[in-house]
């Protein structure tokens, strides 16, 4: 009964996601589902990556959280469109909490859309939510391990952001086991090695985003 209670609520899931997929591709908004574990760099790349493309693209951001609004008012200081999503307990975002959130923007007028997950390394990779991308970051100071404990995250992420690369002189952290062990799970998963502090290799993750939502405006002209 378990099984098929769980599979019944992915499946639901599943369909909301694939609804929220046709609003984005109908209004051209290239969506990014960001993930990690809880204070591995999330907001601090959100903001980065606002500060860096905001020029360029309009930009909203949802942001999840167990409760509390401190990382919304974080971005909201940068100009963005900011809704928060207080999930009262539960450890992940799912396609209808985005939907919900969804009518406080002005679709038409968004380029990109940026989805800070709940602080978690299971249950948000299990969980579609209508994005074009799910990205995850593992911080240096959490060890090169988590490829291997958590495959499914790394499974499902097109992309493995390595922040804090500032702190390697002080951690105990294997750059090449966790490049290899992500690799093994997922052989054609995109690895940026970055500091959010002190900008370094922020540039390549910029270029990679502007680069798929490019390509993506071309397929949906």
């Amino acid at each position: 009964m378990k099984v098929s209670v769980v599979k019944n609520v992915l499946d639901a899931n599943d369909r909301i996601a694939m609804e929220n997929r046709a609003l984005f591709d109908k209004n051209k908004i290239y969506v990014i589902n960001l993930m990690s574990s809880p204070g591995a760099g999330k907001t601090t790349l959100v903001e980065r990556t606002i500060e860096a493309l905001k020029d360029k693209y309009a930009i909203a951001v949802i942001e999840g959280d167990i409760q509390d609004t401190c990382d919304a008012d974080r971005v909201a200081k940068l100009g963005i469109p900011v809704v928060q999503i207080n999930t009262g307990g539960a450890c992940h975002i799912d396609g209808n909490m985005v939907r919900e959130a969804l009518p406080a923007f002005n679709l038409e007028k968004l380029d990109l859309l940026l989805v800070e997950n709940v602080g978690n390394l299971v249950c948000p990779a299990e969980f579609k939510i209508g994005e074009n991308t799910k990205a995850m970051i593992l911080s240096t100071p959490e060890g090169a391990d988590k490829p291997a404990k958590y495959p499914r995250m790394f499974q499902e992420s097109t992309v493995m952001i390595i922040n804090k690369a500032d702190l390697l002189p002080y951690v105990d952290f294997d750059m090449e086991r966790a490049r290899r062990d992500a690799r093994a799970t997922n052989r054609g998963i995109n690895i940026f090695e970055v500091s959010c502090k002190t900008s370094s290799g922020l540039s390549d993750w910029f270029r990679w985003l502007e680069d798929q939502i490019e390509s993506f405006k071309k397929l949906n002209p």
